[in-house]
């Protein structure tokens, strides 16, 4: 059984039940979660001892949130490389965050990225059930790369 880090930040709420849909899809695969803030990682150890990573954030001015940006400066320490990764957030029109977090893990952190790409729902679809069977499968697709 492996261990995934499900790390995220939400505003509005949508981000959050992104990340409790995605840990169901790791649990359905067999395998073990743990979903907290990216505000309760304070530093890098706290992010070992994981076999696969998803990291979160939703789009907010075509950006990504600024405790996302200091998360990432202090995960990029915790020598990622490697390690199963994939990124998700949720938006309301644009959606940038998703994709600049599952780059930064691709190319600077060096992880072992998803082939899905990164999970990019816009709020509208996390009101249906596709957009929670969206979040399990892409659960499901970084644990198939165990």
């Amino acid at each position: 059984m492996k261990k995934v880090l499900i790390a995220y930040t939400s505003r509005a709420g949508t981000t959050d039940k992104m990340a409790n849909y995605l840990a169901e899809g790791v649990r359905m695969s067999g395998n073990e979660t743990k979903v907290v803030k990216i505000a309760s990682i304070t530093k890098e150890t706290d992010l070992s001892g994981y076999d696969g990573y998803l990291f979160g954030c939703p789009t907010y001015h075509k950006d990504m949130t600024g405790g996302m940006k200091q998360f990432l400066f202090l995960a990029a320490g915790a020598n990622l490389t490697g390690k199963i990764g994939g990124a998700f957030g949720s938006h309301t029109h644009s959606g940038e965050a998703a994709p600049m977090i599952f780059e930064t893990m691709q190319h600077v952190f060096k992880m072992d990225v998803v082939d899905l790409g990164p999970l990019n729902l816009t709020e509208a679809m996390m009101e249906t059930d596709e957009g929670t069977k969206a979040c399990q499968q892409y659960a499901k697709g970084l644990c198939e790369k165990f």
